[in-house]
């Protein structure tokens, strides 16, 4: 009886170590990722819409969209009337034509989805409009060339990126025309011949944005102040027209005819 009672309170006692070493384990495991949850930041505030969740990032892309109208309008405008060369003048064309029409659009979301969108361009573009207008010459093409080349490949990640994540139906039809829109620009900005790749490579791998904080999350049945339009001054002579967008929501997938210069191909 003894022997047995030993032998008992043996396999009790190493029963009782194993459990103190397992509980811990076995206790922490749903709680595994705790540590890691409280280290990352709290999800932007998201506000519910009849259109659908609108999140921080659909907000900035609002603001974003106005800003570029705001200074793109005024610095194609001037690109019409100063610069020397046809291709150049073509590239503000559209710009002026391409972003007088998506300011319409977003101006229309915005009142929306009640979000204040800014009337002045923020501190860097007028830098930028401020350093278009003391260059001269082929000085002037180039700077016209590439800071809007570049503020488009901006505008153009965040638009590609919010129009893959939003759930706002409304956002989202503002992200497929933004598109098309500044995918025009960039085309046309590159068909100057003026465009430094190397520096736009640069500049990419340094992180660089121009991103405006967006604004606060409208607060439910409290209406944005509207917005005024962004136009060019005066009656400038225009000849383009804005990307071709059709009306059932879809993109356009039409891709010129490719070309073989030097018979590459052959």
């Amino acid at each position: 009886m003894r022997r047995i009672n030993g032998s008992f309170l043996i396999a009790l006692g190493i029963a009782g170590s194993i459990g103190s070493v397992a509980y811990p384990v076995f206790y922490s495991y749903p709680h595994r990722f705790d540590a890691v949850k409280a280290t990352r930041p709290a999800p932007a505030e998201t506000v519910n819409t009849r259109w659908g969740p609108l999140t921080a990032a659909d907000r900035d892309l609002v603001v974003r969209v106005r800003l570029a109208g705001l200074w793109e309008i005024p610095a194609g405008q001037q690109a019409i009337e100063r610069a020397p060369t046809k291709s150049v003048k073509e590239a503000g064309d559209h710009l002026v034509i391409g972003h007088n029409d998506l300011d319409e659009r977003v101006r229309i979301v915005a009142a929306d989805l009640g979000i204040e969108v800014p009337n002045q361009p923020n501190a860097q573009q007028q830098g930028w409009l401020a350093e278009l207008t003391a260059a001269q010459g082929t000085d002037y093409e180039q700077k016209f060339a590439n800071l809007l080349r570049s503020a488009h490949g901006k505008v153009f990640a965040a638009v590609a990126e919010v129009r893959a994540t939003t759930r706002n139906t409304l956002i989202r039809q503002l992200a497929s025309d933004a598109n098309q829109t500044v995918l025009d620009h960039i085309t046309m900005l590159e068909r100057t011949g003026d465009v430094d790749f190397d520096a736009l490579a640069v500049d990419a791998a340094k992180g660089l944005t121009a991103s405006p904080t967006g604004p606060p999350p409208p607060k439910p049945g409290a209406s944005a102040a509207s917005a005024p339009p962004a136009r060019p001054t005066g009656d400038p002579t225009l000849t383009s027209s804005p990307s071709a967008l059709p009306t059932d929501g879809t993109v356009s997938t039409e891709r010129p005819e490719p070309s073989d210069p030097e018979s590459a191909l052959r």
